[in-house]
């Protein structure tokens, strides 16, 4: 059986960094390069250059975020090991406390443009990925304890991993690191199938930069169907340095072309 992948990434791969104390952290949209619906037969004709994928995510801690990103194969299909084009765009909102006891509003909009080669083998995948990220974040008083601010460019790498260790099973990775504000997400997903193609699972990720660090751990719905567009949805607890605890909701889409 040929590995039909569908990453989600993430983060990935939203997954992306964040900044100003809490993009990355708070979004869990991640993401959009890190999650896959599932290995499926691939149909003889299949010829999907292109996917789309969609993310959403707010938690409790006050934030939302949304992110858009584009994996195009170059030159052949998805389905089959080459070369990748990646490009990605994050944008939201979200507040914490300053140590002078006020509320800080932030505000981040962020691209990014990634090359790399994924090998797909029958059930597993894994892809690597370089370029560089532009990153702007905007505070709505100044924190001179948050060094993560202002716009600025940095490099950006990140791993997509996917294997399915039975006909039941699955296991996906995806993971990012950018040198500006140093910046890190990772998050790890395993699920068991359900129905056909429709895992449920647990989820764990980890993210931070120079201001701020972040653990969650949840579970999720990945891979059922709605028309042509694959989902997953995901929700759980999270803790984080300067907000502590709360929840958090996803919901991540994509679309093969």
């Amino acid at each position: 059986m040929v590995l039909r992948h569908a990453c989600l990434a993430a983060l990935a791969g939203v997954a992306l960094p964040c900044g100003a104390s809490a993009a990355d952290w708070y979004t869990g949209a991640q993401p959009a390069a890190d999650w896959y619906t599932g290995a499926e037969p691939a149909a003889a004709d299949a010829s999907w250059g292109a996917a789309i994928d969609a993310s959403a995510a707010v938690t409790s801690n006050s934030s939302a975020f949304g992110v858009v990103s584009a994996t195009i194969a170059p030159f052949g299909p998805l389905d089959r090991s080459g070369a990748r084009i990646r490009l990605q765009g994050l944008a939201g909102v979200y507040t914490y406390p300053s140590q002078g006891g006020k509320r800080v509003q932030g505000q981040q909009e962020e691209g990014s443009g990634m090359v790399g080669y994924e090998w797909i083998w029958q059930q597993a995948a894994l892809a690597g990925y370089i370029g560089f990220n532009v990153r702007s974040n905007s505070l709505s008083i100044a924190d001179p304890n948050n060094p993560v601010q202002g716009t600025g460019v940095g490099l950006k790498t990140a791993l997509d991993f996917y294997a399915q260790p039975s006909t039941r099973t699955m296991v996906a990775a995806y993971g990012s690191y950018s040198t500006l504000f140093h910046a890190y997400y990772a998050r790890l997903r395993a699920g068991y199938m359900v129905t056909d193609g429709v895992y449920v699972g647990p989820e764990v990720t980890f993210l931070g930069d120079d201001y701020f660090n972040q653990w969650r751990v949840g579970g999720h719905l990945t891979g059922f169907s709605v028309g042509p567009v694959k989902l997953s949805l995901g929700a759980g607890y999270v803790y984080d340095r300067i907000q502590k605890s709360g929840y958090y909701t996803s919901v991540e889409a994509r679309s093969l072309f």
